[in-house]
């Protein structure tokens, strides 16, 4: 079965429009050539970022030890809820005290688990450049998850469709600062739920080169998504090395599901990494208190974690969590509150100290739309999560509306800060001292440094130059057009959807592929029985 061609509507929103000007003469058109030199930025591919900031601990060791000791003794004494007849059996044959599926772990036995998770591990992609590891003090960052909204680049919001889907994956793909192709990078609506999972896993895999997440909605589906990786990679080679990593939500409080842990199941068993992540609202599904939701995320992660080693030990398994605290007034979750930062910072904390990779959410907002709200919010929780050291950061790019949509305009605009928080992480560089120097005895006092040879060769890159943040001056500003920020975002992201170029898979690897999707769509029916 062919892949679905683009709707009139999906064409619509990738068009860009054609003038009709006359050609500029010679010397306009050097000196317009030579003015869009010095604005282009070189096309770069940033690698996992290796941190060379400190990041922020906020607890004393007295106070880590106290969460701790907390999570263990309500973990001892309430237990949690493992909702699956096999994974009850698991806990039970591993000597942990089971009541149905209320599991009671001892605090010793839990740790002896969590020591055999990795504290770090690498994702492989089909193009080994795109290669990334995480854990040990390195953060990659990858794209939003799940809304099934989407504001087009015409404004409108509007269900999310596959030809969106895969849109989105060849932004990601494009980004420079991603480091991932993503998982559900948008719902895409107009395909059947039973058969969803086929033509997002195909996209991920045929529109980037870079890893990517897998389905977890069935076992059915975990197994297809796996199934299909190894046609890319090879099937023995997918059940050993690492290309995915996948998104496991805990049902806070104090429940993870059968629907989870098959998926933990087939993925950990295939050596593929989990984040383990209790889906938090805090003030609903946890206590009014920050340490106290620390306390339950403690809990609910850990013995995801310690799940995934009952599976397979040394599995790669991340300490996570989706975090929003919830607005005592309408009951709506919020983003970007000084709470969230300060639990984004604690729980990163404590995943260092049972030595295991992290993940959290960055550039969250609850706004409706790409304003000042959207702005503040998502730069005020990405720097929460930098300051916090976060390994696995997740929905960094066209966050809206609580995840519920996802943002074209805000992908680009989110992208582009993520190569500045990239930078602010990666650090002051001593690298060219000699040179600076050099440099400041050449320039007498009151002089200026703009002729001089290494200001020539570095100002593209001594300071960061970002391209949708507007610094020009009001009437410059002006004679452009008088753009905000969200339309030359729109302008750039038809201009990137037009110039993407496919990193194509062997012809071979392609139509298997292609088969075995033709294959289980027509196994599969459009409606959840």
């Amino acid at each position: 079965m062919p892949l679905r061609s683009p709707s009139e509507h999906g064409k619509h929103m990738t068009d860009t429009a054609t003038g009709t000007e006359a050609e500029p003469g010679p010397t306009r058109r050097g000196r317009e050539v030579r003015a869009r030199a010095r604005r282009t930025r070189v096309q770069t591919w940033l690698p996992e970022l290796e941190r060379n900031i400190p990041w922020v601990d906020l607890l004393t060791p007295e106070q880590v030890q106290t969460i701790h000791d907390a999570s263990m003794d309500i973990l001892e004494e309430v237990g949690i809820d493992f909702r699956c007849d096999e994974a009850a059996a698991s806990w039970a044959a591993a000597g942990a005290n089971v009541d149905g599926h209320r599991v009671r772990i001892d605090r010793e036995h839990l740790m002896d688990l969590i020591g055999t998770a990795p504290s770090s591990y690498t994702m492989t992609a089909r193009n080994p450049e795109r290669t990334v590891t995480v854990g040990d003090g390195k953060q990659i960052f990858t794209p939003s998850y799940g809304a099934p909204y989407v504001l087009g680049l015409d404004g409108v919001r509007r269900s999310g469709t596959i030809e969106d889907f895969r849109n989105f994956t060849k932004l990601n793909h494009l980004s420079p600062a991603l480091h991932m192709s993503g998982g559900v990078v948008c719902e895409p609506m107009d395909i059947a739920v039973p058969k969803r999972h086929l033509y997002m896993t195909e996209s991920l895999l045929r529109y980037s080169d870079k890893p990517f997440m897998g389905a977890v909605t069935s076992k059915e589906r975990a197994e297809d998504s796996l199934h299909m990786a190894g046609i890319v990679f090879g099937q023995d080679e997918v059940r050993e090395t690492t290309v995915m990593t996948c998104l496991a939500n805990g049902n806070t409080p104090l429940v993870w599901d059968q629907t989870m842990l098959d998926s933990v199941r087939v993925f950990a068993g295939a050596n593929q990494a989990t984040l383990f992540s209790p889906f938090v609202l805090g003030g609903a599904s946890t206590p009014a208190s920050t340490v106290g939701a620390v306390i339950q995320v403690n809990i609910e992660a850990l013995t995801g974690v310690a799940y995934s080693q009952l599976v397979r030990a040394g599995a790669p398994a991340l300490y996570g969590q989706w975090l929003a605290t919830v607005s005592m007034k309408t009951g709506a979750p919020q983003a970007g509150t000084p709470e969230i930062c300060h639990m984004n910072m604690l729980t990163a904390q404590m995943a260092r100290h049972y030595r295991l990779p992290s993940r959290c959410s960055g550039s969250c907002t609850s706004s409706k739309m790409v304003d000042a709200q959207a702005g503040y919010e998502a730069a005020r929780n990405m720097y929460g999560v930098l300051m916090a050291g976060t390994n696995f950061v997740l929905s960094t790019t066209g966050y809206l509306e609580s995840a519920m949509c996802q943002s074209y305009a805000k992908w680009v605009l989110d992208s582009e800060q993520l190569e500045m928080m990239y930078r602010l992480n990666s650090g002051p560089s001593f690298d060219d001292l000699d040179e600076v120097l050099a440099t400041m005895r050449e320039v007498p006092p009151g002089g200026h440094f703009l002729g001089t040879a290494h200001t020539l060769a570095n100002f593209q890159t001594a300071f960061s130059m970002p391209e949708m943040m507007n610094s020009d001056n009001y009437e410059q500003w002006l004679a452009e057009g008088a753009l905000s920020a969200e339309e030359r975002a729109v302008a750039k992201c038809r201009q990137m959807l037009d110039d993407y170029e496919e990193p194509a898979l062997p012809d071979d690897v392609a139509a298997e592929l292609e088969d075995f999707v033709a294959r289980r769509d027509a196994e599969l029916p459009d409606t959840v029985r």
